[in-house]
């Protein structure tokens, strides 16, 4: 059993998907699942460096919750998505208009999908990296406008979900189709593969 720091369905859902028993560790404060963390990115920091400073900062703040709220002690996986057009990090968008301009900016173009899963158990971390390239048709100002209206990419890193009404936008995925949608499921069993194996070594 783990604790999941995050208040993403999409992540219950796929941890549900490959077997994975887990309780969510709520956060009282719903206005920001961790908002001790500083989410901006620093200066030439690069995507894939970004999503793993994030995602290990949120295991750590699972991890603090946990012991403060004495609850019985186990594993917290916690992970954290942006998307890299070219020198350019993308991670949530603040508003709707923020969240046109990203969709503008990917609109027939490559980009870079990165999500950083980190589980943190005593003083231990495993960490695990998922990188996949998303190719997203040319899009009219006329769908960039319908799609943030819906507001399915309100709070998605890029301002669009690929397992929702996005993905009639999406020409060439090359990856993990898990990873784009917030939680790489190859690389999750794997990195609790390996806490497994620390924690019983015979």
């Amino acid at each position: 059993m783990i604790y999941l720091a995050s208040r993403s369905p999409r992540r219950r859902e796929l941890l549900s998907q490959i077997g994975v028993r887990f309780h969510l560790l709520l956060f009282r404060d719903r206005v920001g699942e961790h908002a001790e963390i500083d989410e901006s990115v620093l200066e030439g920091e690069s995507a894939a460096a970004y999503v793993e400073r994030m995602a290990r900062a949120k295991a750590d703040s699972g991890w603090r919750r946990m012991l403060q709220r004495n609850l019985p002690p186990a594993p917290v996986l916690a992970a954290d998505t942006a998307l890299a057009l070219k020198e350019r990090i993308l991670a949530k968008p603040r508003d709707r208009s923020e969240a046109a301009e990203m969709l503008a900016a990917l609109s027939g173009r490559r980009h870079e999908v990165l999500t950083a899963v980190a589980v943190k158990s005593y003083d231990h971390v495993e960490f695990a990296l998922s990188s996949s390239e998303v190719l997203l048709k040319t899009l009219s100002p006329e769908e960039i406008a319908h799609y943030t209206a819906s507001g399915e990419g309100d709070d998605k890193a890029g301002a669009y979900a690929i397992q929702g009404r996005a993905a009639r936008f999406v020409v060439e995925l090359r990856g993990s189709y898990s990873g784009v949608m917030g939680l790489p499921l190859y690389e999750t069993s794997q990195l609790l593969e390996r806490l497994r194996e620390r924690r019983n070594p015979y």
